[in-house]
């Protein structure tokens, strides 16, 4: 039998990857993104060393899960923006509490500042321009003038009145409390931001076409 240096993994293997990746992205939730690797090993009930031994190192398992992360927001965005949109987002919405780990990881990667910050915010975008571009082409989505600029306008704006409602740094979240704040913010504001999306707030294009008109600021 092959072990997991030979590069397949041996049975089991896998779940304790998925328990040590999930046991990773409720520590970085509950206390950032410096979380030391003991903590995460007793959450999930095995030694650091076996984390370096599945992830090589402490960054491996970053990028582990920022990989996982990112391909979970993906594959929830682009169920929801398909064919049976209407049916998946009710049923994310009704689920809500589930994914507030998730959303307790991305913000603290980006309260984090620096590169990290940066890192975890351009591949959101970019991701989000690229699910965007799938949905326009799919006829679910409007064409954009500037389909990177709305890409960044959408995270930035999705994530920037989350990340206020955040402890500090080095101060811990409650994550016993954080689905039901999930759910009471997903009520109030999932209503008027389909509405704003689905019906424009302006009632004709006079504000665009005259910025247009003037020309883009230079950056």
């Amino acid at each position: 039998m092959r072990s997991a240096t030979d590069g397949e993994p041996v049975p089991g293997d896998l779940t304790a990857r998925a328990r040590i990746r999930d046991a990773a992205i409720a520590c970085v939730a509950r206390n950032g993104v410096t979380v030391p690797l003991r903590t995460i090993a007793a959450e999930s009930g095995v030694s650091a060393s076996l984390i370096v031994h599945h992830f090589g190192s402490r960054a491996g398992l970053r990028d582990h899960c920022d990989n996982y992360v990112l391909e979970r927001i993906h594959t929830l965005k682009v169920a929801a923006l398909g064919p049976a949109g209407a049916h998946v987002l009710r049923e994310q919405i009704d689920h809500i509490e589930a994914y507030a780990s998730l959303v307790g990881y991305v913000l603290r990667s980006l309260q984090a500042g620096g590169p990290i910050a940066t890192g975890f915010l351009d591949r959101l975008v970019a991701d989000t321009e690229n699910y965007l571009a799938d949905a326009v082409t799919a006829g679910t989505v409007t064409p954009s003038l500037d389909p990177a600029g709305r890409a960044r306008a959408l995270v930035e704006l999705a994530v920037g009145a989350l990340v206020l409602q955040l402890p500090g740094p080095g101060e811990p979240l409650d994550l016993d409390a954080l689905p039901a704040w999930l759910r009471a913010y997903t009520d109030r504001m999932t209503l008027p931001l389909l509405e704003l999306y689905t019906r424009p707030l302006l009632t004709d294009s006079t504000l665009l076409d005259g910025y247009l008109t003037a020309g883009t600021p230079s950056t």
